[in-house]
């Protein structure tokens, strides 16, 4: 039955993200322009993550803050929409999570799910796939995710290491109506900001 629902599942990405990216099209040439007359800068931001069994993938997004923002201030820290990183456009474009809708890209190439554990930085919260504890690897032996069940549930408003038990719950448990409902609360969430940022 597993195999089955990763079957339906992997369909469901490629037929999702396929569909996305030709209908959003045209919000991505808008969101394009914005980004570039609102900021120096290339309009995607690129990063390496870790993805499943914690192969190292390249990341999607639309570009929110300054270039080099990580290396500037709180690091890979966000704590408040008020960060002076961030840009103008990108406040709206993280506050309705639209910064994330360039990995329908990531999802098509196979590196990603549309619902699945969130995909870390390599150096953070741990440096380094060898380096998590052997029970925060279980979260690794899916596909990363746009959405999750920790987003559903916590968002960033947990530590990572609290994040990555609702991970494994995740993968122990999947099946595809645990999709359906993901994605259900996750269009439901996207209006509320007011766990955002905290506890990163």
């Amino acid at each position: 039955m597993r195999k089955m629902n990763l079957l339906i599942k992997r369909l469901f990405d490629i037929v999702a993200s396929t569909l996305g990216l030709l209908l959003l099209s045209p919000l991505f040439l808008i969101f394009s322009i914005w980004i570039k007359l609102d900021s120096e800068g290339p309009v995607f931001f690129l990063q390496d993550r870790l993805g499943y069994r914690g192969k190292t993938f390249r990341l999607i997004k639309f570009r929110t803050m300054v270039q080099n923002a990580e290396h500037i201030g709180e690091g890979v820290k966000v704590l408040s929409e008020k960060d002076p990183r961030i840009t103008k456009s990108g406040r709206v474009l993280r506050k309705t999570s639209i910064d994330e809708l360039p990995q329908l890209i990531n999802v098509l190439l196979g590196d990603m799910s549309i619902v699945g554990p969130r995909p870390p930085v390599v150096y953070h919260p741990y440096k380094g796939f060898e380096n998590y504890p052997e029970w925060a690897k279980k979260r690794f032996e899916m596909r990363p995710g746009i959405t999750g069940l920790a987003q559903e549930e916590v968002r960033a408003s947990a530590p990572w290491d609290d994040r990555f038990k609702y991970d494994i719950d995740y993968v122990e448990h999947f099946n595809v109506f645990l999709d359906i409902k993901i994605i259900f609360k996750t269009f439901i969430r996207i209006f509320k900001a007011d766990e955002l940022y905290l506890g990163q």
